[in-house]
């Protein structure tokens, strides 16, 4: 019931950016493993890259929606997602490489099934460095310590939360529910495709697929413990060091890549 307040500057981006960005989140469980270990109807139509792009698209929505808000402190956040967004987009790239070329193809589904099938699978150098990158880049689009302080309220260290603060009403609501879908989904997609795919329903028993939801929701429990760790344990890096951070999670990305080819794993 709260009043959506529009710039006077703005234009219809303003409005339409939310519901663009709350599109491609519904989008994205479609292509990974939630709870099945067998595709969804969309599930073989793109695989994890895809997956990103669509991620990457909701991002670029409510950047835009945020610069056309005309406030300054929108366009800093804005400014620094699509910065830092330059750096974690080629961590992905090279974290999709690795499941490439250990799985044979891309698609989430089948890692899942490959680390699955043996637990051998999930200690490979090249596994766990991909996996190591992929929590990384999770934290930092996130907005989780040691990137960004998710509940902080000074507006010079904000990135994600910047771009949300000339927001009011029904677009506010569309996107910090769409904020919360996208951290689920890179909870998800950690658990069910690099850590843990266990617990996933194998029929098409609704049965087995209820089951399978409160298997979800202990997973995301116990990774939601680990990033209050984190958050507890470290403080907040200084904004020209986050880069430095990002970089570490490429390295180890593109290491991962390296030590399949070089050495074997």
């Amino acid at each position: 019931r709260k009043e959506t307040i529009v710039p006077e500057d703005s234009s219809w981006v303003f409005l339409v950016g939310p519901i663009v960005a709350f599109g491609c989140y519904l989008i994205v469980p479609l292509l990974i493993p939630v709870l099945t270990t067998y595709g969804l109807p969309l599930g073989y139509m793109g695989d994890i890259l895809g997956g990103g792009f669509v991620l990457a698209l909701a991002g670029f929505a409510v950047s835009i929606t945020s610069a056309e808000s005309g406030a300054p402190y929108a366009q800093l956040g804005a400014s620094r997602a699509m910065t830092f967004g330059a750096l974690i987009e080629p961590t992905i790239l090279f974290v999709v490489f690795a499941v490439a070329i250990i799985t044979a193809t891309d698609l989430p589904y089948a890692l899942a099934a490959t680390v699955r099938s043996s637990a051998s699978e999930i200690v490979r150098p090249a596994h766990i460095l991909a996996a190591i990158a992929f929590f990384l880049v999770v934290l930092a689009d996130t907005g989780r310590i040691p990137v960004e302080t998710h509940s902080g309220t000074l507006e010079f260290g904000m990135i994600d939360e910047g771009r949300v603060l000339e927001h009011s009403g029904a677009p506010y609501a569309l996107l910090k529910w769409g904020s919360a879908m996208k951290q689920l989904i890179l909870y998800t997609i950690l658990i069910d495709v690099f850590v843990a795919p266990w617990g996933l329903a194998g029929d098409r028993r609704p049965g087995a697929v209820v089951l399978a939801i409160p298997a979800l929701i202990g997973k995301a429990c116990l990774l939601g413990c680990v990033f209050a760790v984190i958050d507890n344990s470290f403080s907040k890096l200084r904004l020209f060091k986050i880069t430095e951070f990002l970089a570490a999670a490429f390295l180890l990305a593109a290491l991962a890549v390296l030590v399949y080819y070089l050495g074997g794993g």
